[in-house]
């Protein structure tokens, strides 16, 4: 009896999760009793939730208390995720005092939820009042930004505080009012001061920068933190990788670990930055970075780099329009094989990577594989309209839709016009202007405007997508139906 009643605890405290779970029924009445709370919009079926439900948990446990998590199975209360437009999953929000504040854009690990939301959770800039605070302040590991002012009632520190509000997710502040702190850093009436992280320190740049600017405003600060904050080449982790979007990087990838080998980390970093100097200071245009082999293990995947044992760093290029230039040659100490191949990137030399599947030796079915290698030839084929379905082997939507899909396919068959595709968007790179968040994610491509593809957003059943091609395709379409009766009449008249 004791023992079934041993199991029985044990099995309710495996069951035992602090992620709130709202439905329809309750979502508005509960979601005003938290002060801060992040809701996680998910579908049971989703691969990208199952992946982000065990951090999740975590995070919710370290934040109990502190900040809440919540998550709304979007299957099952379409109405609350409707209102708050979730198109994906799983999407994230944070609500403050039971209303949206925006979304979340942060990395999407424990250690990564929980410091973003502990930034969240307090003041926007802490006060530093005496040199101990100041020195422990600076000397953390992240990089720092504190604001100097003669009192509370500058003017400066409004505009200070209203930068602070909007970057807190990315970047830590403090401000103070100390006369003594003010003298110490030969500031006057007011200044802000950049510490870059102390681990990263180099004899290639200056560990912190000031504000320079005459006129004080909260853009001027922000834009201020953003140019300068990463300096030449900084540690490119799940926490900020979110900032390095948009932007044409290069990353060195290594076994990258500060908290067990800061020197040894520091070793391949300093061989980076030497090289990327040289080309910053010629006024070429680009970002650096370095990221371990072991957390960016994915993108090594997504640039054909699996053989990971190796000590050297392993290099990679993508632009901000998604392009992947991949360094073949060795990496080597006296950085001249980074120097070439930064060289022929900027000369334009540099042949792309692609993921991709083998194009498909037999590709006469209904509905047309398409992969990166062979989508060029097939969706921007500049004569024919096509529609493409870019999915997920995994996706239960997509599972549902095959058949319907295969169906339309069949149909348009003998169409010369109009192409019926498919892409696995897992296992190939998606060409911009494509843009694929969640599956699966269709998009109709004109003839004539390759460069303008139009999202569908309709229904999912035959007659939505026969309907949809009849407004939007070029020509007439040409169906396998129309055909036959075509035909027959044709005999009756020949008769």
């Amino acid at each position: 009896m004791l023992r079934l009643l041993f199991l029985a605890a044990l099995a309710g405290f495996a069951r035992a999760s602090d992620v709130l779970e709202y439905t329809d029924d309750d979502f508005e009445s509960k979601i005003g009793d938290h002060e801060l709370a992040l809701v996680e919009f998910f579908a049971p079926w989703c691969g990208h939730c199952k992946r982000l439900a065990p951090e999740y948990e975590a995070a919710a446990t370290r934040l109990k208390g502190v900040v809440s998590l919540v998550k709304v199975d979007c299957t099952a209360n379409s109405n609350t995720c409707s209102k708050y437009g979730v198109s994906g999953y799983p999407t994230l929000k944070i609500f403050r005092d039971g209303e949206v504040s925006g979304p979340y854009e942060g990395p999407r690990t424990a250690d990564g939820i929980v410091s973003l939301l502990k930034k969240q959770a307090g003041p926007a800039s802490v006060e530093i009042k005496t040199e101990a605070e100041y020195e422990k302040f600076i000397a953390d590991k992240d990089a720092s930004v504190v604001g100097f002012f003669a009192d509370d009632k500058n003017a400066a520190n409004a505009e200070f505080q209203k930068a602070a509000s909007t970057l807190r997710e990315n970047y830590r502040f403090a401000h103070t009012f100390s006369e003594a702190l003010l003298k110490s850093q030969g500031i006057d009436q007011e200044g802000v001061i950049l510490f870059r992280p102390p681990r990263l320190s180099n004899k290639f740049e200056d560990s912190t920068v000031k504000f320079s600017e005459e006129k004080f405003t909260s853009n001027k600060v922000k834009r201020f933190i953003q140019d300068n904050v990463f300096g030449i080449c900084p540690h490119m982790t799940d926490d900020n990788k979110d900032q390095f979007r948009g932007k044409d990087l290069l990353v060195a990838y290594y076994d990258v670990d500060y908290d067990k080998n800061p020197k040894g980390s520091n070793y391949w970093r300093n061989r980076v930055m030497k090289v990327a100097k040289s080309f910053l200071d010629q006024g070429k245009q680009l970002s650096f970075a370095v990221a371990s082999k072991l957390s960016f293990s994915h993108d090594l995947s997504e640039f054909g780099m699996d053989n990971t044992d190796g000590e050297l760093p392993l290099v990679a290029i993508r632009t901000s329009k998604g392009d992947k230039y991949v360094m073949v040659e060795e990496f080597s100490r006296d950085g001249k094989a980074l120097e070439s191949f930064l060289q022929d990137f900027f000369d334009g030399k540099l042949k792309r990577y692609l993921k991709s599947e083998p194009i498909p030796e037999d590709n006469s079915g209904p509905v047309k594989v398409v992969v990166a290698e062979n989508f060029d030839a097939i969706v921007n084929d500049d004569s024919k309209d096509v529609l493409i379905e870019f999915y997920a082997p995994w996706c239960g939507h997509c599972k549902s839709l095959e058949p319907k899909y295969k169906e339309l396919g069949e149909k348009l068959a003998n169409d010369p016009n109009v192409v019926i595709a498919k892409m696995d968007a897992t296992a190939n790179d998606v060409p911009a202007p494509y843009e694929v968040s969640g599956f699966p994610t269709i998009y109709f491509s004109p003839a004539g405007h390759k460069m303008k593809p139009k999202k569908y957003d309709g229904g999912r059943e035959v007659n939505d997508f026969i309907s949809y091609l009849k407004r939007e395709a070029t020509n007439p379409l040409e169906m396998q139906e129309e055909s036959k009766k075509k035909k027959k009449k044709t005999d009756k008249i020949d008769l």
